[in-house]
């Protein structure tokens, strides 16, 4: 039975149009209320705010595949403007609509990424990272027994051979090891923490489009170095130079393909 005292969590969709100030200030002062009791909503909040996701692009692809003619039916219906103009706020409940009612904003949005173009797998991670401060990594144990451990879970899932001694960087502390997972795509992040740079990730997940060599490419304010083996798709994200990123990956790179 809901509580009528207790207060609604506010939606994906509501949070969106919170940060388009497309609300009334009895909706926003409800949402300020619940950010500030719930600090899993605002870190939530935060996440939307910094996403930077294709949503025109998504939209376009949706479309593609949406049953055109119903649709425009069901347009005809509306009152004049037939069509909100498109934002973040319409999207969010036009995609809804069209693919599953039950389906949150973020799993449309990012598992599009993940399945229509696998190359997005770094944005996945550059989402995620941005969200990091050193004080996320500080306090975390950094003993050479928990760090098997948990790279033996990343070698069971990817197929792979890691161990510290592999992993290890000047300057750079390793802080952890762990499988993260998207549409049942398995991701192994492994972070460092630099005293100067703050948060740094080496990430890597399955792929099968062959090696290539190191590319370079900005997410979210942070740099990125990116190459692939035969069969494995690797990445270093951090606030650190590029060129320091490079000489980190090729170091990495000749330990890890052997």
């Amino acid at each position: 039975m809901t509580d009528p005292l207790r207060p609604t969590i506010p939606t994906d969709e509501q949070l969106v149009a919170y940060l388009d100030d497309q609300l009334d200030t009895e909706q926003r002062s409800h949402i300020d209320a619940a950010l500030h009791d719930d600090p899993a909503l605002s870190l939530r909040l935060q996440w939307l705010a910094r996403s930077n996701l294709p949503f025109k692009d998504a939209y376009e692809e949706l479309g593609k595949q949406a049953p055109t003619d119903r649709l425009q039916a069901m347009l005809d219906t509306l009152p004049s403007p037939a069509r909100p103009a498109l934002n973040r706020r319409w999207f969010l409940a036009a995609a809804a609509g069209l693919v599953v009612s039950s389906v949150v904003a973020d799993r449309l949005f990012l598992g599009w990424q993940l399945s229509q173009k696998k190359s997005n797998w770094r944005g996945l991670v550059a989402d995620y990272m941005s969200l990091y401060v050193p004080q996320t990594l500080e306090h975390l144990p950094g003993d050479e027994a928990t760090q098997r451990a948990q790279l033996r879970t990343i070698d069971s899932r990817l197929g792979l051979n890691l161990a510290p001694a592999k992993l290890a960087l000047p300057r750079l502390e390793l802080k952890r090891a762990q499988i993260l997972e998207y549409e049942g795509v398995p991701i192994a992040q492994i972070t460092y923490l630099d005293p100067t740079h703050g948060p740094m990730a080496l990430c890597v997940t399955r792929s099968n489009k062959g090696s290539r060599p190191f590319a370079h490419e900005r997410r979210h304010d942070m740099n990125v170095v990116f190459w692939a083996d035969t069969e494995h798709a690797w990445m270093l994200i951090g606030h650190n130079p590029v060129a320091d990123l490079e000489d980190m990956a090729k170091v990495l790179r000749s330990r890890l393909s052997v």
